[in-house]
C-alpha cells in the first residue's frame, strides 16, 4: 500500500487558488516521528533524517489522496503542502486498502481441522464468513476452537474484535480462553489478540474498534506473513455505531434510519480483509439480524461481502451433536470442483443429498414408522444418521466439559472418511461408534470397543 488519505477542513480547501496543481509535493513531520512502511501495518525500520515526502494524486471534496513512496505516516498525523504562499495543513484520516497488484488471486482453502466446516462449507483464505447462531448453540466454543486450530495447524495468529460487546461476555471469553489454554499468561505461546469496544463506550469508539482489530490483523499478515483469523462480534453493532455517529454529525438518515454512507462504511472495512502475496486475513463475523428481517439494510449490506456462511442450528444442538453446524444451510462460494477438486466436491454433494433425503423421509417415519420404508430408504436413513453423528467432533477447548480429547482432522482424512461411509463400507458398524470421534479409523476402533463391552 503506497498511499494515505489526508483530510483537511473546508476552510483550508476554500483557500486553494484556481491555479493549484494536484501534484505539489507534500511534506509531513520529520520522518523520525513516524514509520517508513509500504503497508499500514508493517513494522517501522530505523527512521531517516528529514521530512518524508509524497505527492497529491487526487482532491475529491474535503478528501485529499496522497501517495508516499518511502514512508506511510500514522493516522492523525499532520501533513503540510509545500510550494504555496498560503499554509495548508492536512490530517491523515485513514490508510488505503492493499492495491490490486499486491492481492493474491489464488483460491485456496483455509483448513480448520473441523470436519463439517472443511467438507461442506470450506473457508477461503482471505475470505469473509458469516457466523449465524443464537444463544447457547456453541458459537463461542466454535470461535475458540477455530482460534486454537489455526494456531496449531498454520502457526498463525487470531484477532478478536468485540464491537459493541457486552462487558460480561468479553470478560467471560477472556477467562474461558485462559482456562482452555488459548491464552497463556505464563509464556509467549498465546496466539490471540483481543480488542474490545463495549456497549457503554461512545459510538465513535465502537465504530473504530473493528478497524483497530483489523489493523492488528494487518500487522500480523504484512509484517510476519501469517494466515490471520479475524473475529468480529458483532458486525451489526459496527453498523449501528456508524448510524449513531452519523446522527451526531447531523447527516440526513437514509432507509430505516441508517447512515447515508452505510455501504461506503462497510466496504471500506471489508475490502481491507483480503489475501496478499505475504499472507491472508480470514474473517469470521457474527451477524445479528434485526427482527429476523434479512432485507434490513444492515445485514443485507453485509451479505454482499460474504464468501461463506456457517449456520449454527438449535435443533442440531438439541440432539447433542457439536459443533451444531447445519450441513444443509451452511454455504461456501469456493465449493466448486475447479477449486476444491472433483473428489471433495462429489463427496460433499453426496453427503448433502443423503441428509436432504433423510430430512424429507422424517415426516413419513414420524407417521408410519421405519418398518414402512423400502429397503433402499432404510439404507439412506441408516447412512444419514451415521453421517450426522460423524459430523460431530470433540473440541480441544471443550475437553473440560466433554471428557473427550480434542481432535484436529486433516482435510484428506475427512474426505476419505465420508467417502467410505457413502460407499457403504461401514454399514455394519453401530451409530454410536460414529459419535464424537476424529477420523474414520477411530470409528472402527470405537466399534470394536463397543463390541467387546457388549460381549
Amino acid at each position: 500500500m503506497l498511499g494515505a488519505v489526508g483530510r483537511c477542513c473546508t476552510g483550508a480547501l476554500q483557500a486553494l487558488k484556481p491555479g493549484f496543481s494536484p501534484l505539489k509535493v507534500i511534506k509531513g513531520a520529520p520522518a523520525a516521528l513516524y514509520s517508513h512502511r509500504n503497508y499500514a501495518a508493517q513494522a517501522a525500520p530505523s527512521a531517516k533524517p528529514g521530512p518524508a515526502r509524497g505527492h497529491i494524486v487526487a482532491v475529491i471534496g474535503a478528501v485529499v489522496d496522497v501517495k508516499f513512496d518511502e514512508g506511510l505516516p500514522p493516522i492523525l498525523n499532520a501533513l503540510e503542502v509545500s510550494g504555496r504562499d498560503t499554509r495548508l495543513v492536512l490530517e491523515v484520516a485513514q490508510h488505503l486498502a492493499p492495491e490490486f497488484v499486491e492481492m493474491s488471486v489464488e483460491q485456496e482453502i483455509l483448513v480448520t481441522g473441523i470436519k463439517v466446516v472443511d467438507l461442506l462449507a470450506p473457508y477461503a483464505k482471505g475470505g469473509k464468513i458469516g457466523l449465524f447462531g443464537g444463544a447457547g448453540v456453541g458459537k463461542t466454543v466454535l470461535i475458540m476452537e477455530l482460534i486454537n486450530n489455526v494456531a496449531k495447524a498454520h502457526g498463525g495468529y487470531s484477532v478478536f474484535a468485540g464491537v459493541g460487546e457486552r462487558t460480561r461476555e468479553g470478560n467471560d471469553l477472556y477467562h474461558e480462553m485462559i482456562e482452555s489454554g488459548v491464552i497463556n499468561l505464563k509464556d509467549t505461546t498465546s496466539k490471540v489478540a483481543l480488542v474490545y469496544g463495549q456497549m457503554n463506550e461512545p459510538p465513535g469508539a465502537r465504530a473504530r474498534v473493528a478497524l483497530t482489530g483489523l489493523t492488528v490483523a494487518e500487522y500480523f499478515r504484512d509484517q510476519e506473513g501469517q494466515d490471520v483469523l479475524l473475529f468480529i462480534d458483532n458486525i451489526f453493532r459496527f453498523t449501528q455505531a456508524g448510524s449513531e455517529v452519523s446522527a451526531l454529525l447531523g447527516r440526513i438518515p437514509s432507509a430505516v434510519g441508517y447512515q447515508p454512507t452505510l455501504a461506503t462504511d462497510m466496504g471500506t472495512m471489508q475490502e481491507r480483509i483480503t489475501t496478499t502475496k505475504k499472507g491472508s486475513i480470514t474473517s469470521v463475523q457474527a451477524i445479528y439480524v434485526p427482527a429476523d428481517d434479512l432485507t434490513d439494510p444492515a445485514p443485507a449490506t453485509t451479505f454482499a461481502h460474504l464468501d461463506a456462511t456457517t449456520v449454527l442450528s438449535r435443533a442440531i444442538a438439541e440432539l447433542g451433536i457439536y459443533p451444531a453446524v447445519d450441513p444443509l444451510d451452511s454455504t461456501s462460494r469456493i465449493m466448486d470442483p475447479n477449486i476444491v477438486g472433483n473428489e471433495h466436491y462429489d463427496v460433499a454433494r453426496g453427503v448433502q443429498k443423503i441428509l436432504q433425503d433423510y430430512k424429507s423421509l422424517q415426516d413419513i417415519i414420524a407417521i408410519l414408522g421405519m418398518d414402512e420404508l423400502s429397503e433402499e430408504d432404510k439404507l439412506i436413513v441408516s447412512r444419514a444418521r451415521k453421517i450426522q453423528r460423524f459430523l460431530s467432533q470433540p473440541f480441544q477447548v471443550a475437553e473440560v466439559f466433554t471428557g473427550h480429547a480434542g481432535k484436529l482432522v486433516p482435510l484428506k482424512e475427512t474426505i476419505s472418511g465420508f467417502k467410505s461411509i457413502l460407499a457403504g463400507e461401514h454399514d455394519s458398524l453401530p451409530e454410536q461408534a460414529f459419535y464424537m470421534v476424529g477420523p474414520i479409523e477411530e470409528v472402527v476402533q470405537k466399534a470394536e470397543r463397543l463390541a467387546e463391552e457388549h460381549s
